[in-house]
């Protein structure tokens, strides 16, 4: 009897949880006329130097698109709040775009979060892009939801790496790893060392830096030590120029190279003429360059009587990430989780008018490009000096 009733309690317990995760991919996600889509954004917290442009471009894009008439007639709604980059408030605001708002998909943010999301996301069937770029979102039996808009962090290191290899002049190259002590931060370090081991790029040092930082002197001077002839930088804006204010002062002649969040125009805004220089991952467009897919950003920028000179390369980041959910949705059958997830695995070399690699998502893959562009700092200002490229090519 023990035995049946313990059997009994546990059915149901099973029913409810069942009940709860299915709330992403219910149907009643959508009234046919509208799409939600949940939003978790990095205004206030620890990356909110390059979370802020990025929501805004998220924001603009729905804006836009809403006003051209939606998806097929479809309107959406961007239902999203700062959850200042805390995975406890990140956790919460999932729960609450799920349960109370009862989203179809989600734009998400961080690495830590998403990360450990990742089960609910698929237990509750919601679609989930993440700014995060973190190599573990490829594992498709962990993150069956999760898709990836952009080079992972380790592609773009493996990029550099290639790229070092190719290009440097005189004995083997040495390299130095500067990063954050988060998962952000940390996401890409083994997968880097053992790329450069591989193909004969010695890492000859590596330093933590908060991601806050606002001076690194005792960590540039270890880096001085091992004299590195290039250091990758996996940091966003803030920490990133107080790295090159550091080596500037120190007279560091070692060339930097910053992954995607720690490349664009926040960088030379508040380092000044210590980003000369400076090289940097380019996963999506400059406002500034000469693109097809500009036209519709200036558009509606126009509209709001600002301009391409008023955005950052970190909005167009923003921007993209939006519209490439929106073609899965277009794709759906129904505007719910699962037909959504489905939707996006029909996406086949979209075409982004030159803001980003086109991408391409499949059942059995979830990780849209893995080709990047380098840009270096010329005058106060990023320029493009290579064409989108892999670690593979």
């Amino acid at each position: 009897m023990l035995m049946l009733c313990f059997m009994l309690l546990m059915g149901m317990l099973a029913a409810c949880s069942g009940d709860e995760g299915a709330a992403g991919g219910d149907a009643e996600a959508s009234d046919g006329n509208t799409v939600k889509i949940g939003a978790l954004f990095d205004i206030t917290g620890g990356t909110g130097d390059v979370g802020t442009p990025y929501s805004e471009g998220e924001k603009a894009y729905y804006e836009y698109l809403n006003s051209q008439g939606g998806i097929d007639g479809v309107q959406v709604e961007l239902i999203g709040d700062d959850y200042a980059y805390d995975m406890a408030k990140g956790q919460r605001l999932y729960q609450e775009l799920r349960d109370k708002d009862n989203v179809s998909a989600i734009l998400g943010w961080g690495t830590a979060d998403t990360e450990a999301l990742r089960q609910q996301v698929a237990n509750d069937q919601l679609p989930y892009f993440s700014a995060s770029y973190s190599e573990n979102l490829k594992n498709l039996e962990e993150s069956p939801y999760n898709f990836l808009t952009a080079a992972t962090y380790s592609d773009q290191g493996r990029a550099v790496v290639q790229w070092i290899k190719e290009n440097h002049e005189g004995d083997n190259p040495t390299l130095a790893l500067l990063y954050n002590d988060t998962a952000f931060g940390r996401s890409p370090i083994e997968d880097i060392k053992a790329y450069a081991a591989e193909v004969g790029v010695e890492v000859v040092d590596e330093q933590v830096i908060p991601v806050t930082a606002t001076e690194a002197q005792s960590q540039m001077l270890n880096m001085q030590e091992a004299a590195p002839d290039y250091a990758i930088i996996q940091q966003t804006w803030g920490a990133t120029a107080t790295i090159l204010r550091e080596a500037q002062t120190l007279g560091i002649d070692t060339q930097f190279i910053g992954l995607n969040w720690a490349t664009g125009e926040g960088v030379v805004e508040i380092a000044g003429d210590a980003a000369e220089g400076m090289l940097g991952v380019v996963t999506h467009a400059f406002p500034y360059e000469d693109l097809e897919g500009l036209a519709e950003m200036e558009e509606y920028l126009e509209s709001k009587g600002e301009s391409l000179e008023d955005v950052s390369q970190k909005f167009v980041q923003g921007w993209v990430t939006a519209k490439i959910m929106a073609e899965g949705i277009g794709n759906a059958e129904e505007l719910n989780g699962e037909g959504i997830r489905k939707g996006i695995e029909q996406i086949k070399d979209m075409d982004l008018g030159g803001l980003a690699a086109p991408v391409t998502f499949s059942e059995d893959n979830h990780a849209g490009t893995n080709q990047v562009r380098l840009a270096e700092v010329k005058n106060g200002k990023f320029e493009v000096i290579t064409d989108y490229f892999s670690y593979e090519d």
